[in-house]
């Protein structure tokens, strides 16, 4: 007895097909084989005939339509399912699919598994939209972790967004994928969330891969496997790196406010490129530090309230060209760090936030899961899925993306429930104490990951507490990371410097303080882009004086920041000395540099010189190149035996000295907080020997007055700051001078003991 079709219809279900309300249309769509039959089903809202057109059958048959909204079933014979497409039929168009129910899944029972433990590195290969073939047919299978919708549509390009068209299919762990044919490369996209709070959204791709231009909101389907790289050199020499031994000098950047076209908004990628590569090359930057460049919907943001994690900002172009602009780099010998934002994220309707109608990503409880002074959301880190989607992530920007390193912006926001919060904002831990057990864990797990590795790529952390061991080894109880950002140095140093000259002995102490903490964590010594804006001005508008004094100071600002240990990061305009504050509105202030100043030549004709901002850009330069040509100011900065203080009590003249040492090579460093020269300073220094001037900030090529000292300096055996031989120098008014140290070499056999003999006799002369 033949089965009817309308004994096997589930009604309820199909109506919710037709108000794209189906949680599991698999159940009613797809085929199955029910009492010795093969019954297909499925559902087309614009189609006026569907017939199944079965392999090895000559003509298509002719389907039933069950119901007026689109809905088709035929039972064929046979207990196999066969091979098989649908011919459909609609107003002004007829053309063959697949049946999307009844393809293979993409997403596996291991993905769900492990991606449900929080452990599947590689879980964005199948979240979101991946170009691939099901039965022998070419579409796109898209995947979305929404396990509280009661359902999901993928609506877009493809299907008019019309989410009765593509209701997608439920998996055991609340994932749900759909192969779509009809998509394609280029192809628009967003899913249609009905979420368990009543509401219907439209939710961009969490793993999307790219997006639209803002203020459009759209993913956009993308294969990110086409291009081709060309820093294969780059990447075999990253892994023998050893980030905490080599030169490290960071160039902060903005893209979209380095440079700026006339009449456009940005330059792209592919544009940015050369001009950035050849700035760093000249200037002596081993890397470039980009301001986030996954999407986010508002530009003063900077980048940092991301709705697009997986998708580089579609404002300075497509995958490919960002891929382009880091193998320049690297083809280049530049490294890339990226700025990664695992803190928090916006609240945008489009975005992350009750993702499936229910707090997903972040907590339900706002104490938990709310920022109140930045007005974002927190991560809930303990979701192992949430953490898993993070993890993943970071490494998909290292694997596909080529990046050097990662930056975590405020890691102290994560590490801290109290954060930023009054009494009664937030929630202790299991234990009573304000520490996000969750999040530290969270980190460590990435770090961890990311060591794994063994690729060179390193990890470092904003972090501005004493929180401790943010760099320590994670066997140890440490964090992880390869290096902190050191705050405490920055915040001293610069509220040091703003302070009048006159006054500053007072604050002596936050100049030396930084040497305490010294070797506790391996620091990166910054001037960012946190200290030059919303009111804090310039790092030229921070120094006290004339605007020849503020160049001096910045010039001795510089070099005292090359000469302490720790490596260096400088964001973007420093180096020239911008005037004003920046401003991701404008670029920077190049017309600085092309300003020219007259002056008299000795045969009285009016020369041109170069203005005072291109100097200092000459001085960090020159800067940058000696400190990389000298291993003795960045080998050893993480060991103490790379440091040594020789006067940090001089107060009164607010003058400090050290030496930093690696291997055979001895440097000694002066630095003058004042504006005020001495002709025969007396410096202690760290053995008899010879002293010859190699940098001075004050040389009149980099604008200052040229209070050097030409000639070698032969110590004498005369005690000074606690050493038994000293040097006298001219001392530059604030200026930074560095002498190379040569120890003399004691003669063999009785000389050498004459001349101890001496040197002993001469010292109880000069004390006398």
């Amino acid at each position: 007895m033949e089965p009817k079709l309308e004994d096997y219809m589930d009604w309820p279900k199909i109506e919710d097909l037709e108000y794209a309300e189906c949680g599991n249309p698999q159940e009613v769509l797809g085929a199955a084989v029910v009492d010795g039959h093969v019954l297909l089903r499925c559902y087309f809202p614009d189609a006026e005939k569907v017939s199944v057109k079965v392999k090895g059958v000559a003509q298509p048959i002719a389907m039933a339509k069950m119901e007026e909204g689109g809905y088709f079933a035929i039972f064929l014979n046979g207990k196999k399912i066969p091979e098989y497409t649908y011919e459909v039929q609609e107003k002004n168009a007829v053309y063959e699919v697949g049946d999307a129910y009844s393809a293979d899944e993409f997403v596996d029972a291991m993905d769900e598994t492990m991606f449900e433990s929080g452990t599947h590195d590689t879980i964005y290969e199948k979240l979101g939209a991946h170009l691939c073939e099901m039965g022998g047919r070419a579409g796109v299978c898209f995947a979305v972790w929404a396990p509280n919708a009661m359902s999901v549509s993928v609506v877009g390009d493809f299907n008019g967004w019309d989410g009765r068209k593509h209701a997608m299919k439920r998996l055991p762990t609340g994932i749900f994928e759909l192969f779509v044919e009809c998509a394609a490369p280029g192809d628009l996209y967003k899913y249609e969330i009905h979420g368990a709070d009543g509401k219907v959204v439209l939710k961009a791709d969490p793993f999307g891969y790219y997006c639209e231009k803002r203020p459009a909101t759209a993913s956009i389907v993308w294969d990110i496997g086409k291009y081709e790289w060309k820093d294969r050199e780059w990447l075999d020499g990253r892994k023998k790196a050893k980030v905490k031994n080599d030169p490290m000098i960071v160039y902060e950047v903005h893209l979209g406010s380095f440079r700026k076209p006339g009449g456009e908004e940005f330059y792209s990628y592919r544009e940015l490129a050369p001009v950035l590569v050849k700035y760093c090359k000249d200037m002596g930057y081993t890397h470039v530090e980009v301001m986030p460049v996954m999407e986010h919907p508002y530009d003063a943001s900077w980048g940092y309230q991301v709705t697009g994690y997986f998708a580089p900002t579609s404002r300075y172009g497509t995958p490919e060209d960002f891929m382009y602009f880091v193998d320049q780099m690297h083809v280049n010998g530049i490294g890339v760090i990226l700025d990664w934002v695992p803190a928090h994220f916006p609240k945008d309707e489009h975005g992350l936030a009750r993702f499936d109608g229910t707090c997903l990503y972040e907590h339900l409880d706002p104490r938990q899961g709310e920022h109140p002074h930045w007005g974002t959301l927190i991560y809930n880190y303990g979701r192992p899925e949430v953490a898993n989607f993070l993890v993943s992530n970071a490494l998909f920007w290292l694997e596909k993306y080529h990046a050097d390193g990662l930056r975590l912006d405020a890691v102290a926001s994560m590490l801290y429930l109290d954060y930023g919060k009054q009494d009664g904002e937030w929630v202790a831990n299991m234990y009573g104490g304000t520490e996000n057990l969750e999040a530290v864990a969270f980190i460590k797990q990435l770090n961890q990951k990311v060591k794994e590795r063994k690729d060179g790529t390193i990890t470092i952390a904003e972090e501005s507490t004493a929180w401790p061991m943010i760099t320590g080894e994670i066997e140890e109880g440490g964090l992880g990371f390869d290096l902190k950002w050191n705050m405490g140095w920055m915040n001293d140093y610069l509220e040091y410097i703003r302070t009048d000259p006159l006054y500053r002995k007072g604050r002596h102490g936050m100049l030396t303080f930084s040497m305490v903490y010294n070797y506790s964590e391996n620091f990166v010594l910054v001037f960012s882009h946190d200290e030059v804006v919303h009111g804090k001005g310039s790092m030229y508008g921070k120094m006290p004086g004339t605007p020849e004094q503020k160049l001096a100071e910045l010039r001795l600002t510089y070099g005292y920041m090359a000469a302490h240990p720790g490596k260096k990061l400088l964001f973007m305009g420093q180096d020239f000395g911008q005037e004003q504050e920046w401003s991701e509105e404008r670029e920077l202030d190049w017309s600085l540099l092309d300003e020219q100043t007259a002056a008299i030549s000795n045969s009285d004709e009016i020369v041109s010189i170069k203005s005072p901002h291109a100097l200092l850009h000459d001085y960090v330069a020159k800067l940058w190149k000696f400190y990389r040509s000298h291993p003795a100011l960045y080998a050893e900065d993480y060991r103490p035996e790379g440091f040594e203080w020789i006067s940090m009590l001089d107060a009164d003249h607010s003058v400090i000295a050290f030496i930093r040492r690696s291997g055979g090579e001895t440097l000694l460093v002066v630095c003058n907080f004042t504006p005020v020269r001495y002709d025969e300073f007396r410096i202690g220094v760290p053995f008899s020997g010879k002293y010859k001037e190699i940098f001075n900030s004050d040389s009149i090529g980099f604008g200052g007055k040229g209070n050097i000292n030409p000639r070698l300096k032969q110590s004498k055996a005369v005690e000074q700051d606690g050493r038994e031989n000293s040097i006298e120098i001219v001392l530059a008014p604030s200026a930074v001078q560095i002498f190379d140290c040569t120890p003399i070499q004691k003669k063999k056999g009785n000389g050498g003991k004459n001349e101890r003999r001496k040197r002993i006799q001469g010292n109880r002369k000069t004390r006398a």
